[in-house]
């Protein structure tokens, strides 16, 4: 259990322009990927501006969420998540414990891929259908175009990523044919205070995958633990998103780039929060292993997987063996 302390004032999560690295100018890309390059190297979290995403396909997802998670718990629980093969649909509240030993996370969410594209594997099954609430008929064909739009996204940035490394920018497209990819909106109540058992909106953990771009309301919340075991505050930054490193990134760069600790407490009065994270990883049977250009593996030989059979331990795990 990582028992909650309180953050410090933020100091330093870098907002990276994107704009130059969509040019025509290889020099312009490399540029960018240099920034992305020091930010991986030192909190594996940074904003991104200019990214492609419209203003009303954002906004728009945000008040999806505010909708959906309004409806009358009988009605989300028609789509329970439990009910899916692939965790997709409605995830009632503290379903989840992210850090473990501590109290399940104070939140809901709703899961949602793109249909005949590839799904975590969480009870036998390969692929899986969305579930979508009857009560909200915009949200299938809303989220559907906020996906697509999120899987350009997450190809550009995996170009990027590519290049900060020095690698081909087309490095890692042989698993990005049919990536992985799922969207979540959650909601986190107002919680002035940390709960008992050390219970947050989300407990101390690092992302399972490759990219986290994540989408979050001003009410903020979010905070990450710095290289000096510091917390410190991610803000709402309108125009941006959030981008985060998985575990995936340090097996591949022999830990030159970090997966880092994060958190959330809605500790704002009579707010609630609302965030869309986009979890964006290589298809299923795409190998993670390290990559020679980052020389030697840290502490010992580096463990090998695909990026299904880590997905599908991480949710067994966080869910307690329930969906394993």
């Amino acid at each position: 259990m990582l028992t909650y302390t309180p953050p410090t004032a933020a100091k330093f999560i870098p907002v990276i322009d994107l704009e130059e690295s969509f040019s025509a100018d290889l020099e312009a890309r490399k540029k960018v990927a240099w920034e992305v390059h020091k930010a991986c190297r030192d909190t594996g979290f940074f904003y991104v501006s200019n990214h492609r995403m419209s203003e009303s396909m954002t906004e728009g997802q945000l008040a999806l969420a505010r909708a959906f998670f309004a409806l009358p718990l009988e009605e989300k629980l028609k789509i329970n998540i439990n009910n899916n093969p692939t965790m997709r649909g409605y995830e009632p509240m503290s379903s989840q414990a992210l850090d473990d030993g501590s109290m399940p996370d104070l939140k809901e969410g709703f899961l949602a891929g793109i249909n005949g594209l590839q799904a975590y594997v969480t009870k036998g099954e390969y692929n899986s259908q969305n579930q979508w609430p009857d009560a909200v008929p915009s949200m299938a064909p809303t989220t559907d175009a906020y996906l697509l739009g999120m899987l350009a996204l997450g190809r550009h940035l995996m170009s990027v990523l590519a290049l900060s490394l020095e690698l081909p920018e087309d490095y890692f497209s042989e698993g990005l044919d049919m990536p992985m990819i799922t969207t979540r909106l959650l909601h986190y109540p107002p919680q002035p205070r940390v709960g008992q058992g050390n219970q947050l909106g989300a407990g101390a953990h690092t992302d399972w995958g490759m990219l986290t771009m994540l989408l979050q309301d001003e009410v903020g919340g979010l905070e990450v633990r710095n290289a000096d075991g510091e917390w410190v505050r991610a803000p709402h930054i309108p125009g941006t998103f959030i981008i985060n490193l998985g575990d995936m990134v340090p097996v591949l760069t022999n830990g030159l780039y970090h997966s880092t600790m994060h958190r959330v407490l809605n500790s704002t009065p009579d707010r609630h929060r609302y965030s869309v994270p986009t979890f964006f990883d290589p298809n299923y049977f795409f190998r993670i292993k390290p990559l020679a250009s980052c020389g030697a593996p840290q502490g010992g030989p580096a463990r090998e997987y695909t990026v299904g059979e880590h997905i599908a331990e991480m949710y067994a795990k966080t869910y307690g063996g329930k969906v394993a």
